[in-house]
């Protein structure tokens, strides 16, 4: 399926993909017995599921708008290319981490990739209460592995800037983070919303604050500036798949060169913001185990990045930085760990100004997420989300003065213990 693009649908896609080898090969050759269904519910795309006699698969299209907003605010097609890239490379960095991917069609903007039929959504499962046992493992493997191997620590450097270049024009996904994360929550920005009016006061107070003003903008200018690895771009709880056993990453269409810090900041400011909302999920009783699980996901999903991005310095810093000419080759390993310490310091730094950045904008920007939204309580919810904001606020400006994870969970325990709005 080549030419001018067009949107699938349920009733069209299987008369226009009929004759794709790659999907009618997995999922059986006779299009007309297909089921189609459309399940996408994010906010920029159209996903089908389409099953056969023989199987299933994923078609996945990107649409020429925001599709949270509508055809009012565009958006460029070529973001499914950076997506195809990103998982590709994603692949042979950390091998089973990612959907297999079928076919690429760049005119169409799709993607025909392995349906992950046993899995849920993270965000999901952590709203049901599910304490799965891997995800702080296989997460940590995860970043430690992208991040670390699409680095000049490790990449041949005319590599690494031929990648740096392609992935340099995502720029209309990057300007979404830009605006949407750094600056939307911080003014009254006209798609910014907050779903309670119980919160009015503390978003004022927060808009108000010149501290976090100035963080926010200082982590705008160092992930606008700081170009040190290929990020997913976009990891968060809802893009994440996962089974009591496995897990598995998924669109990354906002992949571009940018901090090592940030999608493992991103990515624990999920874990707290789950924990909590926790407590406008007991209708079935306590989730105190609930709030521990997180509280020690987030512990040892850290722990899994230290030892394995370690691991991977001691083992495949084969880049040009810190180069082993300087330090292991002249029998001074030590200094090697010093170097390993300062860069680990500047990462764990960092990230937490991203994780309370991003615990704001997913509260008082455009783009909520369901472990807020789905508490029908109003009172109870602006409660929960009073309280991650605070949280967000003290991490994203007191990062500094915060030097480990067991003081960011005692400081979330605290917090949430408290009453007020």
């Amino acid at each position: 399926m080549t030419g001018k693009f067009e949107a699938l649908s349920v009733e069209t896609l299987p008369k226009r993909l009929g004759e794709n080898a790659a999907l009618s090969e997995r999922i059986g050759k006779d299009s007309s017995r297909w089921t189609v269904r459309e399940v996408g519910d994010g906010n920029l795309n159209l996903v089908f599921i389409v099953e056969g006699d023989k199987g299933a698969a994923v078609v996945k299209q990107a649409l020429p708008y925001v599709r949270l907003v509508g055809d009012s605010w565009p958006l460029p097609l070529k973001r499914s290319f950076f997506e195809y890239h990103a998982l590709t490379r994603q692949e042979r960095r950390a091998p089973g981490s990612v959907p297999a991917i079928y076919h690429f069609d760049e005119d169409q903007a799709l993607i025909v990739m392995e349906y992950l039929s046993s899995h849920v959504i993270l965000r999901r499962a952590l709203i049901d209460g599910r304490e799965l046992p891997n995800i702080a493992r296989d997460i940590g493997l995860f970043m430690a592995r992208t991040l670390f191997r699409g680095s000049d620590l490790s990449m041949v450097t005319k590599e690494r800037k031929a990648d740096l270049a392609l992935f340099a024009d995502n720029v209309e996904l990057c300007d979404i983070t830009e605006n949407l994360v750094f600056s939307d929550p911080y003014f009254g920005a006209k798609m910014n919303r907050h779903t309670s009016p119980q919160l009015d006061g503390l978003v004022a107070e927060l808009r108000a604050d010149r501290d976090l003003k100035v963080e926010a903008q200082r982590l705008k200018h160092l992930f606008a500036a700081n170009a040190e690895t290929l990020l997913h771009g976009d990891l968060h709880s809802g893009s994440i798949m996962v089974t009591d056993t496995e897990t598995r990453m998924i669109d990354p269409e906002f992949a571009f060169y940018g901090p090592i810090a940030f999608d493992v900041g991103m990515l624990l400011a999920n874990f707290w913001m789950a924990f909590f909302s926790q407590r406008g999920h007991e209708e079935k009783g306590s989730r105190d185990s609930m709030r521990a699980y997180l509280l020690n996901v987030t512990a040892e999903t850290w722990a899994i990045f230290r030892a394995e991005f370690s691991q991977l310095w001691r083992t495949e810093r084969t880049g040009m930085l810190y180069h082993r000419s300087l330090f292991e080759d002249q029998g001074d390993r030590l200094a090697a760990e010093q170097a390993l310490d300062h860069v680990l310091s500047g990462i764990w730094t960092d990230l937490l100004g991203f994780a309370g950045i991003e615990v704001h904008r997913r509260i008082l920007g455009l783009a909520h997420n369901a472990d807020f939204e789905t508490i029908a309580d109003e009172n109870l919810r602006a409660r929960c989300e009073a309280k991650a904001l605070r949280f967000g606020r003290h991490i994203a400006v007191n990062r500094r003065q915060i030097h480990s994870i067991d003081e960011v969970n005692n400081l979330a325990a605290l917090i949430e213990q408290e009453s007020r709005i």
